[in-house]
């Protein structure tokens, strides 16, 4: 198959990062690019503290910072420490998984497996307004819950979401306790609905998969006891997941007709199991995959070939990412989605090879709308044109784009644009590229062309 330049340039902005300098050309087509890396199943996983790991380290420092205090009120002519203070432990935790995430954002090859790991991570969103117990272990969600699964099993990758010590603190699971269950007598609670909604909602079925209110409550019901470690004891260390059978609510529950006998952690297991193959499921995520990679309104044909390979394949996550490659709807030349906040940063990075402080990439997706692992509500960042090219919102980019043309000021625009949009690159861009006043400029119209901005 003979290799064609601007399926070339197509493939890497829609289906990975962007180009960097030197990956339109290539001498394979790039549909083989993309199938190799999906087949080779390796998904690198970055350095960082484990959620047990971390929230002992919180709990620590925590108490060491109260030493402090302490000693310090009890000396409050002590000098003190010079320089500024250090920030907090979960500030720092928090710094370190964005740089992760970062570094491996900018130096994939291609970046196809991860942009599947940030689609079901904000599929399965868990997010760190919740405050310091999520800024610690929202990172550690994705690598661990996320990232090990996105090529796996989609059971697998719900399991391992919806009992993940961040997803059970983030919804409030921890809370949730059955009404007749040892505990609920003891100490007078009931149960809290939000992760069994949000599990049939948005994570398996969709808002439109059939279930009812009482759904809702069987599966909040079965997902009692799923609770997290808070002290060190022989279960376990702080933060990590613990069925507590003290407070699972005892006998069978019926979800979706089905009833699920109580055998202890085996009854959330295989309603999950249940759920992760039901047709309604496969819809949803053939849906939301083909929204996120090709059309704010998908093509029908698409999202029923998606449909049926999630079903045919017992929803192997891999398969179905081969079929979207190998769908032809999949590559209109029509560049129909906007990029994200988020791929517009590492899209910029990976095609200048810049390597900011991770505090200011913070700071600029703050001011993009779209910070790591900080959607405002359980259903993630949105993923249409709508949100992301508001006028306020397009004003931000632009002054972005314009920041990262400072930094930049030694790159050529002209070399820059044949080298992340090649082929893409309109003769309109290309004009006004001759006509910027300065390389600064240029590179910021580079990064503002609607070729650089869309996929």
């Amino acid at each position: 198959m003979a290799v064609d330049p601007r399926r070339t340039a197509l493939g890497l902005g829609r289906f990975g990062l962007g180009a960097r300098p030197g990956d339109l050309v290539r001498a394979e087509p790039i549909e083989e690019v993309l199938r190799r890396e999906i087949l080779s199943g390796l998904v690198p996983l970055p350095g960082g503290p484990d959620l047990s790991a971390a929230a002992t380290l919180l709990s620590a420092l925590q108490a060491e910072e109260q030493s402090r205090k302490l000693a310090r009120a009890a000396s409050p002519d002590a000098p003190m420490p010079e320089g500024p203070p250090a920030p907090p432990i979960q500030e720092r935790i928090y710094q370190a998984e964005v740089a992760a995430r970062l570094a491996l954002g900018r130096d994939a090859p291609v970046g196809f497996v991860e942009r599947l790991v940030w689609f079901w991570a904000n599929h399965f969103t868990v997010s760190v307004v919740r405050g310091a117990q999520l800024r610690v272990s929202a990172g550690a969600f994705e690598r661990e819950a996320i990232r090990p699964h996105v090529l796996g099993r989609f059971r697998d990758l719900l399991l391992a979401a919806a009992t993940h010590p961040a997803m059970l603190i983030y919804l409030d699971n921890v809370a949730s306790v059955g009404p007749n269950s040892p505990a609920g007598q003891r100490q007078r609670k009931g149960l809290n609905e939000n992760l069994g909604r949000e599990l049939l909602e948005l994570h398996t079925l969709g808002v439109d998969g059939g279930y009812t209110q009482a759904d809702v409550t069987a599966l909040a019901r079965i997902l009692t006891g799923w609770s997290v470690l808070r002290d060190g004891h022989a279960e376990g260390l702080p933060g990590a997941t613990a069925f507590r059978r003290g407070a699972h609510e005892p006998g069978p529950v019926t979800l979706l007709g089905r009833t699920y006998l109580d055998i202890g952690p085996e009854q959330l297991r295989l309603a999950l199991d249940d759920l992760a193959t039901h047709p309604a499921t496969a819809r949803h995520v053939a849906f939301r995959l083909a929204r996120h990679f090709v059309a704010d309104d998908p093509p029908p044909a698409l999202v029923a070939r998606l449909t049926r390979t999630f079903l045919d394949q017992d929803g192997d996550l891999s398969r179905l990412a081969l079929a979207l490659i190998e769908a032809p709807e999949a590559w209109d030349p029509v560049q129909r989605k906007i990029r994200s906040p988020q791929e517009f940063l590492t899209a910029a990075l990976r095609g200048l090879a810049l390597a900011p402080d991770p505090r200011m990439v913070t700071g600029g997706l703050a001011a993009l709308g779209q910070p790591y692992w900080s959607a405002p509500a359980p259903n993630g960042y949105p993923d249409d044109a709508a949100t992301w090219a508001s006028p306020e919102g397009m004003r931000a980019r632009l002054d972005l784009a314009a920041r990262t043309g400072q930094l930049a000021a030694g790159t050529d625009p002209i070399a820059l644009a044949e080298a992340v949009l090649g082929p893409l690159a309109t003769d309109e861009t290309r004009t006004a590229l001759r006509r910027a006043e300065s390389r600064p400029q240029g590179v910021a119209l580079v990064l503002m062309a609607p070729e650089f901005q869309r996929r």
